[in-house]
């Protein structure tokens, strides 16, 4: 899922060189992904009222679910 999340950020973000996504366990056992991003391009990653943020959640929920995990989204801004 790190590499599904990582494809989509730096299709639509203009720093795409500059989009890392780390992989961590949390304390309840559930997948922590830390999305950083450009600070230009935190936007565009967030969207409109947290849209696009939102959609990303689903997006990776969906295949979490199906394996029986928990995953955590977080957007970070590169410092």
């Amino acid at each position: 899922m790190k590499e599904l999340l990582e494809k989509v950020v730096t299709g639509f973000v203009d720093h795409p060189k500059d989009v890392t996504v780390t992989e961590s366990q949390s304390d309840d056992d559930s997948t922590v992904l830390s999305v950083s991003v450009n600070q230009e391009d935190m936007g565009k990653v967030i969207g409109k009222g947290g849209k696009i943020a939102k959609a990303l959640r689903l997006m990776l929920r969906i295949p979490a679910i199906k394996q029986g995990k928990r995953i955590n989204l977080e957007i970070v801004e590169k410092s």
